[in-house]
Formats: C-alpha cells, sequence, structure tokens
C-alpha cells in the first residue's frame, strides 16, 4: 500500500519532540547566516547570490540526470536580476530552470497557488519535446510510476495517485501548505513544514515530469517564508552530493504516513545545507578582506591566478595549486612561475606545504573558510 492508499491520507504524523533541537539550530543558524551577509559587499553579495542561486539551479538538475553548464545559468541569472550579461549563449534548458529558480527567489512570500506551479513547470520543461501536459497537471490514464530498470524485473519505487485525482490532491496539498505559512491557520515549524511539503508534493507527483525539481523549490519556499526572507540554502547542492541517501529516505516513507524518519532525515540534510551555505559566505568575507590587504601588490600573472582561484571557489583546489596549474593557467615559464609563486608567499597571499613536485600552494586565508 503506498501512503495515498490509505483512509487518513494526507493525515501524515511525526514525533514533534524529536524535530525541536533542529528547529532550534535552524533559527539560531539563520541568524548566523544574516549576521555573515551583511558583511559581504553589495557587488560581492550580487556574485554570491549569482554562485549559490546557480548551483542550485545546476545541482537539482544533476540530480535528475541532466546536466547543465554553470556558467550559462549564471549569464541567464544574471539577465533575470538585471545585472550585466550575455544570454545569448544560453539553451533552452539552461534559461529555464534559471528562470524558474529566479521566480522562486523574487516571489518566495506569495501564496502558493495552482498557477505559479503552472509557470514553474513552464519555464522548467522550456524547449521539452517529450512530454505531453506542459504548464498543467499530468492527464494521462497510464499509472504515474518512478521505475529502475533492472534486467528480467524492474523496480518501482513510487507509483503516484492517478491522473484523474490531480485537481483535487493538489487543492488540498496548495490549503495545507499555505494553512501551514507562519501567518497561516495551522503554522508550523520551518523544518517541519519543509520536510512534509516536499514528500507530499513527490508523493502526490502531479507533473508529468519535473517533479523532484519543483518539490525542492517548494522546501525552499517554505524555509524563505518562514524565515521571512530568501535563504540562499544550498539544498540541492547538498542533497546531489549524498543523492543515494535522499532517494532511499523517499523510498522509506512513501508507504505509510507516520514520517519522523523522514523528517529527521530533510532536517539533517537542510542544516548541512545551511552550513554549507554559511561557509560559502564567510568565503566571499575573507576574499574581500584578502583584496583589501593585499590589492595593487600582484603583477598580471599573479592577479589572473588569485582571480582564478577564488572563482573556483571552496570546493576546489582541495589539494593546492602545484607549479604546474600555475604555468597552465598563466603560460608563463617554469622559473618565472617560480619567482611569483616565492613572491606570492612572501607576501602573504599564499601558504606553501610540501617540497620539490609534491609542493602546493593555498590562498592564505583564515582557517574557518
Amino acid at each position: 500500500m503506498w501512503n495515498w492508499e490509505n483512509p487518513d491520507w494526507p493525515k501524515f504524523t511525526f514525533d514533534s519532540k524529536l524535530l525541536e533541537p533542529f528547529e532550534t539550530k535552524f533559527l539560531v543558524k539563520s541568524g548566523e547566516f544574516l549576521g555573515a551577509f551583511k558583511h559581504v559587499g553589495q557587488d560581492d553579495r550580487d556574485m554570491l547570490k549569482i554562485e549559490l542561486i546557480s548551483d542550485e539551479a545546476v545541482k537539482t538538475s544533476e540530480i535528475e540526470g541532466e546536466i547543465l553548464r554553470r556558467e550559462s545559468v549564471q549569464c541567464s541569472l544574471r539577465q533575470q536580476f538585471g545585472l550585466e550579461g550575455d544570454d545569448t549563449n544560453v539553451n533552452e534548458a539552461e534559461h529555464g530552470i534559471a528562470e524558474m529558480m529566479a521566480n522562486l527567489y523574487k516571489r518566495f512570500a506569495d501564496p502558493l497557488t495552482h498557477d505559479m506551479l503552472f509557470e514553474w513547470h513552464k519555464m522548467l520543461m522550456s524547449g521539452d519535446r517529450k512530454i505531453q501536459d506542459i504548464g498543467g497537471y499530468r492527464t494521462h490514464p497510464e499509472p504515474m510510476q518512478v521505475v529502475t530498470p533492472i534486467a528480467g524485473k524492474p523496480k518501482v519505487h513510487l507509483v503516484a495517485p492517478p491522473s484523474n485525482r490531480m485537481k483535487k490532491e493538489m487543492d488540498a496539498f496548495i490549503i495545507w501548505f499555505n494553512d501551514g505559512a507562519p501567518e497561516g491557520k495551522n503554522p508550523l515549524p520551518a523544518l517541519t513544514r519543509a520536510g512534509i511539503a516536499h514528500l507530499y508534493f513527490v508523493c502526490i507527483h502531479p507533473f508529468e515530469d519535473g517533479n523532484g525539481r519543483i518539490g525542492r523549490a517548494i522546501a525552499e519556499k517554505s524555509l524563505a517564508e518562514n524565515l521571512g526572507q530568501p535563504t540562499l540554502i544550498a539544498l540541492a547542492y547538498t542533497i546531489e552530493r549524498k543523492r543515494r541517501l535522499y532517494y532511499e529516505a523517499l523510498e522509506r516513507n512513501n508507504k505509510d504516513l507516520e514520517i519522523t524518519d523522514w523528517l529527521k532525515y530533510f532536517a539533517l540534510t537542510i542544516l548541512e545545507a545551511q552550513e554549507s551555505t554559511i561557509n560559502r559566505v564567510d568565503f566571499y568575507v575573507a576574499k574581500a578582506k584578502f583584496y583589501e590587504r593585499l590589492r595593487g601588490q600582484f603583477n598580471e600573472r599573479q592577479e589572473k591566478v588569485v582571480a582564478r582561484m577564488f572563482h573556483e571557489g571552496i570546493d576546489r583546489f582541495k589539494g593546492g595549486l602545484s607549479a604546474e596549474n600555475y604555468i597552465s593557467i598563466t603560460k608563463t615559464s617554469r622559473a618565472t612561475a617560480t619567482r611569483d609563486l616565492q613572491d606570492l608567499v612572501e607576501m602573504g597571499a599564499f601558504t606553501k606545504t610540501g617540497e620539490l613536485r609534491h609542493t602546493r600552494y593555498k590562498l592564505n586565508l583564515p582557517e574557518d573558510t
């Protein structure tokens, strides 16, 4: 029996006491994020917003097996937010997810409606030629199933309610979601509401395609409503890194209405995503202080390499920059690269570890960035 076949559907039950420590931690960390974000300059704030939203756009698509170009998504996002950028080489899928994520950011406080979901679906499915119903709930008579093709016996992970129930199911979902908002009839704590919203929506699976991406957007909207501002939280970014655990948790919790296990998993995922976002804000603050301390001291080659390392962000060059990396980026000789790197160490821009061919260089930033 799937959970929607239960006579009590959709009356989910859970242990709210168990979730209280997670809810408290989320609110505390939200305050930390706001405090850190205020120390980012306006130009860097715009750049950080584009980077965080583009990562979410790319990763929420990657979870579903669709690979998009991060730079192209960023170009489209800059257009969406009225910043300089050229999106002429951005394909329809990249533009569509960027448009949806920007819409989510700008309209986070608006009540959820059928029309909002239909708009998101049109944006998300921009250019898709494979599905019948774009910008509307599914109507096909065949059962909606999520299946892994395995030789001999395909594995069914989910069977959703039939298409002729979509209007009724989504009417109920939207009423529940809006009633659970901070100013709604039955307000729910932030993590609890976001977790239920995502599972509830995915179990209905109202669209022919794009349900996972829209479901994660709904969770992010829910968190933003509870905080009263966009979260910029790295939810999809965090889920994609442990995608198997995400799918396993969904599958464990789509056959029962008792969902404490799911809400605990989702709360911990959100807290991890929140920590990742705070770390990246700290990275941008450290970047501003780095340039304030050293601006004007770099030659053209050094400037190019330092900018490239900051562009790669906190997840790249984890093993450190090698002399070969420096030569490749600057197209200079080994002797010049050696002098440049030594100079960067002496001025305090880089730290150096290892010897000979194992020598590596890192940006000299505070340890906690």
